[in-house]
């Protein structure tokens, strides 16, 4: 007899479960999508919306120079150079 009030049991909660699930899928859904939604927006805001924040007036020429590389030459030996023939 307890056998069979367990596995009882073990079945109601289970259906339990699944309506609970059925009933609160959209909400949670929705909810999740939502936050997503707010993540994803407010990273588009944060680079494309807002101006960038300079020290240039509009219309002004600015150019921006790669820093030179102080640490390496470009006389330096990179490798040895092998020449390949083609065998017929």
């Amino acid at each position: 007899m307890q056998l069979l009030r367990t596995i009882l049991i073990i079945l109601f909660v289970w259906y339990g479960i699944k309506i609970l699930s059925r009933l609160l899928k959209p909400y949670l859904v929705k909810y999740a999508s939502k936050k997503m939604e707010e993540k994803f927006g407010g990273q588009f805001n944060q680079q494309y919306r807002r101006p960038q924040e300079t020290n240039y007036k509009e219309g002004e020429t600015v150019i921006d120079k790669k820093p030179n590389k102080s640490g390496s030459n470009s006389s330096e030996k990179v490798g040895e150079y092998i020449e390949f023939e083609e065998i017929d």
